[in-house]
């Protein structure tokens, strides 16, 4: 059901979304859909959860086989990630973490970008040691809004991304956690 989803919602949107269609796309009664899911709201936070589950378990599988020479690279490959998910994933590209109506998929307290940055945040904090703090959640948050942000800029005309937007996607992120990282360190001077 929740591949029927992904497809329905790449080839015509979430307001084109209905149970009935998912139940259709599945080749299930409509029944079935209503057993797990009320309504396509709770459809489509599945399908954002899963997309989610699975863009942090693959950036954690590619820190635990890549190695990166600083945070920098373990960024890029984030993005790099999120890129090659956007034009393979179904469902992927059509439900982005910090959408309108969904700012409480993932998580009743937390928006989902929140969520993802908070996952993140705990996968560089592993890998490279930076030390925990609010001034780092709060980097990690506004590079994660702003690299989706921008991101979203590089799909919406061309279906693989353009290249060079994403580039600078990399360079905006890296050169916004650059400084924010080094003002951290010198103590925010």
């Amino acid at each position: 059901m929740l591949d029927a989803c992904a497809e329905l919602l790449d080839e015509g949107g979430y307001d084109a979304l209905t149970t009935t269609r998912v139940a259709e796309r599945a080749g299930v009664a409509i029944g079935s859909v209503y057993q797990f899911f009320p309504d396509k709201r709770a459809l489509s936070q599945a399908l954002t959860r899963r997309n989610v589950e699975l863009f942090v378990a693959r950036v954690g599988r590619r820190f635990m086989v890549e190695d990166y020479a600083g945070w920098w690279d373990a960024v890029d490959a984030i993005i790099d990630e999120y890129v090659e998910m956007h034009r393979t994933v179904p469902g992927f590209r059509s439900l982005h973490f910090g959408e309108v109506f969904d700012l409480d998929l993932l998580d009743s307290v937390s928006d989902n970008s929140t969520v993802i940055a908070g996952r993140l945040r705990a996968l560089l904090l592993a890998e490279f040691g930076l030390a925990d703090s609010e001034d780092l959640d709060r980097a990690i948050l506004v590079a994660v809004e702003a690299g989706d942000a921008v991101l979203k800029l590089a799909f919406r005309h061309d279906p693989n991304g353009d290249p060079g937007i994403v580039a600078e996607a990399k360079r905006l992120v890296c050169g916004y956690l650059s400084r924010q990282l080094a003002s951290a360190v010198s103590g925010g001077e």
